[in-house]
């Protein structure tokens, strides 16, 4: 395929218009409606508060929820709504789940109609923009489920049976919690443990050995790393982490608060020159600026590249491409040492929740959004999620008696090996549009294509973060 077209304006708009992000001015409209009327007009009759019904859920009342249906499905969803209904038979035949791929496309006209769904999961190319609906005030504060006891032990509180982290990514610089993040996702550098031994290889722990490596598999007509061009922000996922450990977790930190000069950083020069040196000798899987994420993982499931930025869904959703290799041996690796004066040690990995559910602050029944939450986060239906999807949830524990996949598995190991030394980027929660159409598409897409140096390339970045720094129409978020 060799590498796309010179870049221009009209393939940015094209791009973008894929990732549902060009319609921000569209979600702008939401202000226009959340003025209108009571927020009661539309809302079922609470039912009545018990040890059963913690969240006083209308038992005869419907439920809409609308599902991404992406690299984990909606089976887990579905499984988790049959339990919902056992707890509320009255419902029966008044619960729609509905999947879809378009977020954005089928939600924000229920949005801007004032009639959203009961719960969205709010993930994929078209996920609607996390700050412009905290900003609109189209969110509800998900605290009364967090405070509610939990499904397996009622004398403890939702917000006590998660993994560390997890409430505060909900969190926009306030106490209310905005977003439940059900997946806990482990992001880095992803392999097949089997295409490196017939190398004769191991994980590269520095990255003189990942160019070695990534040379002599060169040798044997094996790219070094792939990665979906059409959607370059897959790139961060092992980048971010790399300019952490080179400079250290408040390199990160000051990139997320817009802080000025912070893409200037010595660390973000060192990561994005080892990565565009990928390019530079060739190490990259020819035409991977032109591949979408499914046409990237399916060619390194085949073995034509041996490395992949990607989250721990990946597992999943390339599972009948690497069934069809019995070695595959998933694996995922933290970033490679770039030298030895890095701030923070090798092992040190991007982890946090993914899959963010959301309950709109119009839903009909809200409470009972929640309350599917709630039992979506018992241990039943985390290891049946576990189980189906190879992804772990924001349950901490949940793992006991499962035989984990083997991706799953080095995840778990990933985590142990990192320690504390986990760090969580928030640009891609906060800033959507800047984080995939301009850090994304416009500039390390750019960069990996070979159409803009390292230099070039953070210099555009430092001015779109500027912008959208000094966008009083955008609502800024600190940590």
């Amino acid at each position: 395929m060799g590498s796309t077209s010179a870049f221009n304006r009209r393939d940015l708009v094209k791009r973008a218009a894929a990732l549902g992000i060009v319609a921000v001015p569209a979600m702008g409209m939401l202000s226009a409606c959340a003025g209108g009327g009571s927020d009661s007009d539309n809302k079922v009759e609470k039912g009545k508060k018990s040890a059963k019904n913690p969240l006083a859920v209308n038992e005869s009342a419907g439920l809409d929820v609308v599902i991404f249906d992406g690299g984990f499905g909606d089976k887990y969803a579905k499984d988790a709504q049959s339990e919902y209904l056992k707890a509320f038979p009255k419902a029966e035949g008044k619960v729609k789940l509905t999947s879809t791929q378009k977020i954005q496309s089928t939600l924000q006209p229920r949005f801007n109609g004032g009639n959203p769904p009961d719960l969205v999961d709010n993930s994929g190319a078209e996920q609607m923009d996390f700050g412009t609906l905290v900003g609109k005030d189209q969110l509800t504060d998900l605290t009364a489920l967090l405070d509610a006891p939990s499904v397996d032990d009622p004398n403890k509180k939702v917000r006590d049976t998660l993994r560390p982290g997890v409430v505060e990514m909900g969190q926009f610089g306030g106490k209310e919690t905005w977003i439940l993040y059900y997946a806990y996702t482990v992001y880095g550098v992803w392999y097949s443990q089997g295409n490196l031994r017939k190398l004769d290889a191991e994980y590269p722990e520095t990255w003189d050995d990942m160019l070695a490596l990534c040379a002599k598999a060169k040798k044997k007509g094996v790219a070094g790393w792939t990665y979906p061009g059409k959607y370059p922000y897959y790139l961060p996922f092992s980048l971010y982490p790399f300019i952490a450990k080179i400079g250290g977790a408040e390199v990160l930190r000051k990139i997320d608060n817009l802080e000025p000069n912070a893409w200037k950083d010595p660390a973000v020069k060192a990561a994005f020159d080892a990565y565009y040196e990928l390019y530079k000798k060739g190490y990259v899987l020819k035409g991977s600026p032109g591949l979408d994420h499914l046409q990237s993982q399916k060619a390194w499931a085949e073995g034509k590249a041996l490395f992949i930025p990607n989250g721990s869904w990946v597992e999943n959703e390339s599972a009948q491409q690497i069934a069809k290799n019995p070695d595959f041996d998933l694996a995922v690796g933290a970033p490679s040492s770039l030298s030895d004066s890095d701030k923070m040690p090798y092992g040190t990995i991007w982890a946090s929740g993914g899959e963010p559910f959301i309950v709109p602050r119009k839903a009909r029944n809200a409470e009972g959004g929640m309350e599917l939450l709630r039992l979506m986060l018992s241990k039943k239906s985390s290891q049946n999620f576990i189980k189906q999807v190879s992804s772990l949830t924001s349950l901490n524990g949940g793992t006991e008696g499962l035989k984990l996949p083997p991706g799953l598995a080095s995840a778990q190991v990933a985590l142990q090996k990192a320690g504390q030394n986990i760090v969580n980027p928030r640009m891609q929660d906060w800033y959507v549009a800047l984080q995939k159409e301009r850090i994304g598409v416009a500039a390390l897409g750019e960069m990996m294509a070979g159409r803009l140096t390292p230099d070039e390339a953070i210099k555009k970045i430092q001015k779109y973060a500027d912008d959208t720094r000094d966008d009083s129409s955008v609502k800024k978020y600190k940590r």
